[in-house]
């Protein structure tokens, strides 16, 4: 079964764009909410680095969500579709002065600190306008995750967060800081987690380092675990919205809370990958010596998971019903990498069909380049062809 596409508006639409399936996307929330909702002071946080198209936004701001960003620019954009800055938490391993100034500003949640230079430059730049910045330390809990290399971050040979070790000297010097209100502890191992037992060691660990905490007659308001559920990339359709049932009950049962104490969760992925797909148009269908070729007009600029990660992607014929036959799917642009798929079976191809690349709302439209000179490409949602 192929993809929910209105593929008689298309025509009129020059490729390769995004399009956004909004009827998903909003199932989607209602899901988080949901299943979120059924745990007293749970919090949801959109990563936006996953997809900060505006229509996007504006739809994820409606759902009552809040945002994780790691950029000034995603702060920007983020205060830009109406999110309050009070739901804001701003993570990222090298932040600038004017980023952070900038969420001073704007009085957002939290600052997730990752080293003791970052507090040093958050506490004098808040001292600098009289204000005290609320902080979470990233610890850095050293649970692995069944994943990408690339896409880990909880071990200690990645660059992301402050060693288990060095916690209790980091909230030393933040209690002694006039400027640096510490709240919480932040968390993430990493993304397109599909097994939840990666979920209940980072349970296991923050308990551990609770308990830690407690013993020192520390006890925080917030616990941020971080995102990294997965898609199912194989089966776009057949699991379109994420086991989010499974994902918070997993933390409910295995993480133990100190009273009052409120749990955030960064999500990205999960929430956009599975609306959104590339659509791209066949340039030339090139028969090789061995193989033959189906040449898109989108390629890596518009699309880089493949190239990156050799991410899998589900690719469709959306306007062939022909007898099935193998291609290596291919771009333009003049990297050998730039392939979307080797041996993919679709119905027969000819120059003009329309090719989608299914769950790409996540990492997609965000990560297109003007390599080669290339204009980025559109995003569209479904209302767009109403």
């Amino acid at each position: 079964m192929k993809g929910n596409f209105p593929i008689e508006k298309f025509s009129n639409v020059e490729t390769p764009f995004y399009y956004y399936d909004t009827q998903l996307l909003r199932e989607t929330l209602a899901t988080v909410n949901q299943e979120a909702g059924k745990y007293e002071k749970y919090h949801v946080h959109y990563a936006i680095k996953a997809n900060a198209n505006k229509k996007v936004l504006s739809i994820i701001r409606e759902s009552g969500l809040g945002v994780d960003c790691v950029s000034g620019g995603e702060i920007r954009a983020t205060l830009e579709a109406g999110f309050p800055a009070g739901k804001i938490v701003f993570a990222g391993v090298g932040k600038s002065d004017w980023e952070i100034n900038l969420g001073l500003d704007q009085d957002i949640f939290c600052f997730n600190v990752e080293s003791i230079p970052e507090l040093e430059i958050i506490n004098e730049l808040a001292a600098a306008k009289n204000k005290v910045a609320p902080v979470a330390f990233r610890i850095n809990p050293n649970v692995g995750a069944h994943t990408h290399a690339n896409i880990t971050t909880g071990l200690k040979e990645n660059k992301f967060g402050i060693s288990m070790e060095d916690m209790d000297r980091v909230i030393d010097i933040a209690l002694e800081m006039k400027n640096i209100k510490f709240i919480g502890l932040h968390f993430h191992i990493g993304s397109q987690i599909l097994d939840m037992t990666d979920f209940v060691a980072l349970c296991n660990r923050i308990n551990e380092l609770q308990k830690k905490l407690f013993n020192r007659q520390i006890i925080i308001d917030h616990i941020n675990v971080g995102g990294g559920l997965g898609i199912d990339y194989e089966h776009p359709n057949r699991q379109a919205i994420p086991d989010f049932e499974t994902y918070f009950a997993t933390y409910h049962k295995h993480l133990k809370l100190r009273p009052k104490q409120e749990v955030h969760f960064e999500l990205g992925r999960s929430i956009t990958g599975q609306c959104g797909s590339l659509i791209s148009k066949v340039l030339y269908v090139k028969q090789g010596t061995n193989k033959q070729f189906a040449i898109l007009d989108a390629g890596m600029t518009e699309l880089i998971r493949p190239a990156l990660y050799q991410a899998y992607h589900k690719i469709e014929n959306i306007t062939s019903e022909g007898p099935v036959e193998a291609y290596d799917v291919v771009g333009p642009i003049c990297e050998s990498s730039d392939v979307f798929g080797k041996t993919i079976d679709l119905n027969k191809v000819k120059r003009g069909d329309l090719i989608a690349m299914r769950s790409a709302g996540a990492y997609g439209e965000i990560m297109a380049s003007g390599y080669n000179c290339r204009t980025l490409p559109e995003g569209y949602i479904t209302e767009d062809f109403i």
